[in-house]
Order: structure tokens, then C-alpha cells, then sequence
């Protein structure tokens, strides 16, 4: 259970809270930690501060800006090397995905990181160890702990450890579901010019609109689709293109 008590804070990390870090540690593969209070200050939330009037520098707050930009870079770095076809754009937005509150949530859900966070009492009676932005804040500090511990290249692994099947889906996903985006990218790589999607039909009583959308390239008709919305019809009609393309199975 999250822990409330005053006592690791007011006196230092004690052998107990010394031993809980070096049980979490050593489950991420971080071996021989140096400064275990780094590691106490990244898991305690501000309301245990607060309500123990203790020092505003005492919780995760400080960790978590500076792990923010090594998350940032540890993310940037896998991204690019795991991709080396995609380009900056494609990059960025699977990058916006993986470091959002939600997904660093669920990181640290694997990891039962909330188990090891201080509350203030107010907060752990409220599900603080369950609350997204608590997980995400205390997973940045945690990352910004292991920096200042020298211990870059252990939160280098634990980051790649934890993205590869997250982003395996995340870029499946993108490229499943944005059949446009896939088509544009086909056609300009090919130095053609851009789809062209033309609304050839609406059917349907008004409140339950099909449009039928034709997409064209070079002036040719390449695929058609229908949807609730001209933007479904459109995704549509893209595949049927990819697929007249050969481009889906490759």
C-alpha cells in the first residue's frame, strides 16, 4: 500500500522506506542505486509535503520537469532509430502518444509504481495511487531520479523495455486506420501528385447521411468508400486505392 507516514521525509530515507525503493529498483533492472533519497523524492507526492509542512522541494515536482526532457530524449532517440523510414512528422505524432499522461499511466501501472508513492493522507484516501496524472508526474520523476543517479543507460533499457510492445500497436494502429495519410505519403514518395477525394453521392434521410467519396490520382479513379461522414468515406475510399496499389500487404 502507498505509504502516509512522516518519517522517511522528516528523517531522511529509514531502512524500511530504504528497502521498498530497492525492491521497486531492482524489479526496473536498476542495479546499485547511490542516492536513495533522489528515488524517495521522486515518489512523494506534493500533498504529503503539504500536509506535513515540510520543504515544497520534497516531492516529485523538481524530478518530474527534468525527467519530462529525458523522457523526451530517451523516446526521441528509440523512435528514431526504431523507425529509420518514417519521417519527422510520423515521428512526432507516435511520440505525442507515448509520453501523454495516459499512456505514461499505464506504464507505471505495470510497474505498480503508485505502491510506492507517499500521499498525504487527503490524497490516499481520494485514489491518489490510482490517479493518472499522480502515476504519470511520479514515472517523469522517476526518469529524472535515475539521471541524477548517473544511471542513464539503466532508464535508457527500462524505457526501450517498455515501449516495444506500446509502440508496436501505436504504429500499427496509425497505419491502419489513416489510409489517407498512408496514400499521401505513397504518392508524394513517388513524386505524383496528392489524392484527390471528390463527394460523388449522398444518400439518406438527413439525420442518417451516407456520402459516397471517388479519390483519384494522376486523374484516375483508384478507389471508392462510403461512411457516416465525408472524412469515413474518405478513409475508405484511400484503402480501396492501397489495395488497387498493392501497398496494404507491403
Amino acid at each position: 500500500m502507498a505509504s502516509t507516514s512522516s518519517d522517511n521525509q522528516a528523517m531522511g530515507v529509514d531502512k524500511a522506506r530504504k528497502q521498498q525503493l530497492l525492491t521497486l529498483l531492482k524489479s526496473l533492472c536498476i542495479k546499485r542505486p547511490k542516492h536513495y533519497e533522489l528515488y524517495d523524492r521522486a515518489l512523494t507526492h506534493s500533498s504529503f509535503t503539504y500536509e506535513n509542512k515540510l520543504s515544497t522541494i520534497d516531492n516529485y515536482e523538481r524530478l518530474e520537469y527534468l525527467g519530462d526532457a529525458v523522457l523526451k530524449l530517451l523516446v526521441s532517440q528509440y523512435l528514431f532509430e526504431r523507425f529509420p523510414e518514417h519521417r519527422e512528422g510520423e515521428l512526432t505524432k507516435i511520440r505525442a502518444v507515448v509520453v501523454s499522461d495516459a499512456k505514461l499511466a499505464e506504464l507505471a501501472q505495470t510497474m505498480k509504481l503508485g505502491d510506492y508513492i507517499i500521499f498525504g493522507a487527503s490524497e490516499a484516501r481520494s485514489g491518489g495511487p490510482r490517479k493518472v496524472s499522480n502515476l504519470a508526474c511520479a514515472f517523469e520523476a522517476l526518469l529524472g531520479a535515475l539521471y541524477l543517479d548517473g544511471k542513464m543507460d539503466e532508464a535508457n533499457d527500462l524505457i526501450r523495455n517498455l515501449l516495444e510492445s506500446m509502440v508496436t500497436e501505436l504504429d500499427l494502429s496509425k497505419i491502419k486506420d489513416n489510409y489517407k495519410a498512408a496514400l499521401q505519403e505513397l504518392t508524394q514518395t513517388d513524386g505524383g501528385t496528392l489524392p484527390i477525394y471528390r463527394t460523388v453521392q449522398e444518400s439518406g434521410p438527413s439525420h442518417k447521411r451516407v456520402f459516397h467519396v471517388e479519390v483519384s490520382i494522376n486523374g484516375e479513379m483508384m478507389g471508392m468508400g462510403s461512411g457516416k461522414s465525408k472524412k469515413e468515406a474518405q478513409q475508405q475510399a484511400a484503402r480501396q486505392a492501397l489495395e488497387t496499389l498493392n501497398e496494404l500487404e507491403n
